[in-house]
């Protein structure tokens, strides 16, 4: 049990802890819009010492229960035939656009309460502030590991390959980043490209914040990127990733970060379909002219009472 320290909690007193590759939540059902929670309770919840611990917080509630949502975006929703949403705060408690693992995530606790169909059964339509996205529940996937979920994430854009500079404060040299949106804002660096003076992706000091420049109008996540194997007579990759994410600092996986990831290196490579390795895991991302897949595990750690 955690005890709480913020007053009159309008979280429920149940609340679940899960991940997707190690991109963690803490998340909770709100079928009937009773329990919007504030910055405040989130990053109480989110709290690594004090709290539960978690790169965010995800309800899962009616589009409708969602304040900051317009009437276009429940609309969407609706014309989508999403009847849930998922309403993602980051773990400093302001509100994100999409979380590619938090889709997978949420998912899996939604066929576990009995919201969306088991393996097999009918794709779940999940709304988001990026839209409606649609998850095919796999199960078991060599090499991707259990309950696995392919997420269709929709349309992507990108700006001029290697438009911009990204460096680390404190740490020697830079490389070139690609703007791409996912629903949400990405930068991803390809390291071992010629111009890239940075260290290798895996001595790279993520725990402090990467500088963009030009900087963009929003903040942004930004990816480090190493490709380890290509055939392009299969169309198919290998690279590993390391992201600093928004809102949280450096994360084990980021999946919009992935699908990112994917689609620079298609531009880089004209290879579509790639392998990514992070820090919790390995993904499968799939990259077309019309949208982007990401397929990956996800897991439900435990049950919490809050006190």
């Amino acid at each position: 049990m955690v005890r709480s320290t913020v007053k009159n909690m309008s979280i429920p007193q149940i609340v679940f802890k899960a991940h997707a590759t190690g991109n963690d939540f803490v998340v909770y059902a709100d079928p009937d819009g009773e329990f919007e929670p504030t910055a405040d309770e989130v990053r109480f919840l989110c709290d690594r010492h004090f709290g539960i611990g978690g790169d965010g917080l995800i309800r899962l509630t009616r589009p409708r229960a969602v304040s900051d949502l317009s009437e276009d975006q429940i609309g969407a929703c609706e014309a989508g035939g999403a009847q849930w949403f998922m309403d993602y705060r980051n773990a400093d408690g302001s509100l994100a656009e999409m979380c590619g693992n938090g889709t997978r995530a949420i998912t899996l606790f939604a066929q576990r309460q009995g919201y969306a169909e088991p393996v097999g059964g009918e794709p779940f339509r999940l709304g988001t502030r990026a839209g409606v996205k649609v998850l095919t529940s796999l199960g078991d996937v060599a090499p991707y590991g259990k309950d696995v979920f392919q997420v269709d994430m929709g349309p992507w854009k990108a700006g001029a390959t290697d438009a911009f500079e990204v460096s680390i404060p404190g740490t020697p040299g830079a490389a070139r980043g690609t703007f791409v949106d996912m629903g949400n804002p990405h930068v991803v660096a390809v390291i071992e490209d010629s111009f890239a003076t940075l260290p290798n992706v895996e001595d790279l000091d993520l725990v402090t914040k990467p500088v963009v420049a030009p900087a963009l109008e929003s903040d942004q996540n930004v990816e480090f990127v190493r490709v380890d194997e290509l055939d392009e007579t299969a169309d198919c990759g290998e690279a590993t990733m390391r992201v600093n994410e928004r809102g949280c600092g450096e994360t084990l996986s980021c999946g919009t970060g992935l699908c990112a990831t994917g689609v620079t290196l298609r531009a880089k490579t004209g290879v579509d379909h790639w392998q990514i390795t992070v820090r919790g895991g390995t993904l499968r991302v799939n990259v077309s002219d019309r949208d982007v897949k990401l397929t990956g595990s996800a897991t439900i750690v435990g049950r919490v009472e809050l006190l």
